[in-house]
């Protein structure tokens, strides 16, 4: 699986809040997520894009 945050990310930090292993907040505000997402994370991943106010997770 590998997750990508868009241009869409409004900072609101759910995604971090939800799965801070994977997401982080960058110094512009917005999130961004790892290269690698361990098997274990997967669900935590998928439930941070279904969470997301603005569908700025885009999960493969």
């Amino acid at each position: 699986m590998t997750a990508h945050v868009n241009e869409n990310c409004i900072g609101c930090g759910l995604c971090t809040g939800i799965s801070p292993d994977v997401f982080t907040m960058t110094d512009e505000g917005t999130a961004a997520a790892r290269d690698e997402i361990f098997p274990d994370q997967e669900p935590q991943v998928q439930e941070a894009a279904e969470s997301c106010p603005v569908n700025a997770i885009e999960v493969n």
